[in-house]
């Protein structure tokens, strides 16, 4: 579990869009995950499930970009 002063806070005296680092990789992995029909909406009604399926949906990712990247 990660500790309080591992959070990135944005600063009060920034205006408009700034990366936050660290925050974009979560961000993009959540939307690589989105990618999967089952993920999109919350069909699962036991928690043990919804974890295989997300799983399995982060194995696909990975499996197609590995396979992308052996052409």
């Amino acid at each position: 579990m990660a500790d309080r002063a591992d959070r990135v806070r944005r600063s009060d005296d920034t205006s408009g869009f700034t990366v936050l680092p660290k925050r974009w990789l979560v961000e993009r992995t959540f939307a690589w995950l989105m990618h999967s029909r089952r993920l999109a909406r919350d069909y699962e009604g036991r928690t043990d499930t919804s974890e295989a399926m997300i799983r399995w949906a982060m194995s696909t990712v990975m499996s197609r970009r590995l396979a992308r990247r052996a052409r």
